[in-house]
């Protein structure tokens, strides 16, 4: 009877190393309007210092489909440069023409899938992608709040204070410009909520939910049903995996306490 000598060979026999298996995540996207490395150091620079935090070790995608065939090639070495620079990751472009996406693999970037590329580019309504949470890095921030596609229909009863009252669902991003947010309806998870003063959920906080935007070391978060990816104030956060199971899926309030970040029961 032969033996075989290498039984580990076998695929079946012996303990498993590892598993191979898809997931989904929400990655930020870093969308390029033009190739000006300065201003765009410029308006990142800001955003950054309001949330260091929030922006270190965080993987983003550079999206290159705004630009013209070819542009931003020579550029991608200098933003790839300037986002580990500010504590990002820079992960992989999407959207690039064929010198691009060259550049990008010479940097070691992984090349996404056309099917990721925003309608403008040849993409039919039939495979436009779900809305997702975008920051346009050459764009100043708007003085209002304002919604990802308006479809949470805010209302403003003061000028310092924003309230929805529909769901916010995945992809879309609320932002209270000088005051606080109130949400009376779900938030999806790969949402994202923001505010300079406080955020108050009055139903599943799933997603992201960030107070104290403008360094506000006083800003709370309120919600019924904890269930985020990520909360924060003043740049300080924390992820799901490092909130206890017995705070999530329970009334709680969310704030600092000597720059330490505390979720309590309400």
């Amino acid at each position: 009877m032969a033996v075989n000598p290498n039984p580990r060979n076998n695929d079946t026999d012996g303990p498993r190393s590892f598993e191979l298996k898809a997931a989904s995540f929400t990655l930020p996207i870093i969308r390029l309007i033009d190739n000006n490395i300065e201003a765009v150091a410029a308006r990142l620079g800001a955003k950054v210092e309001k949330a260091p935090d929030f922006f270190r070790n965080t993987p983003v995608v550079i999206d290159l489909s705004s630009l013209p065939e070819g542009v931003g090639a020579g550029e991608l070495p200098l933003l790839v440069g300037l986002l580990r620079g500010y504590g990002m990751i820079p992960f992989g472009v999407r959207g690039g023409g064929k010198e691009q996406n060259a550049a990008a693999e010479a940097l070691e970037l992984a090349v996404l899938r056309d099917s990721y590329v925003r309608r403008g580019k040849g993409a039919s309504k039939a495979e436009e992608p779900p809305p997702e949470s975008e920051v346009a890095v050459d764009e100043a921030p708007a003085p209002q709040a304002r919604a990802s596609k308006q479809a949470a229909s805010p209302r403003r009863s003061n000028p310092g204070f924003m309230l929805i009252t529909k769901p916010v669902r995945s992809g879309q991003r609320v932002y209270a410009s000088g005051g606080d947010l109130s949400i009376t309806a779900a938030v999806s998870s790969g949402a994202e909520l923001m505010a300079d003063g406080n955020i108050h959920v009055y139903g599943p906080l799933r997603g992201r939910a960030l107070a104290g935007m403008s360094g506000n070391l006083e800003a709370r978060i309120f919600c019924q049903d904890l269930q985020a990816e990520l909360v924060s104030i003043a740049g300080h956060y924390r992820v799901s995996e490092n909130i206890p199971v017995e705070l999530r899926g329970v009334p709680v309030q969310i704030f600092l306490d000597q720059k330490i970040l505390r979720i309590e029961k309400l």
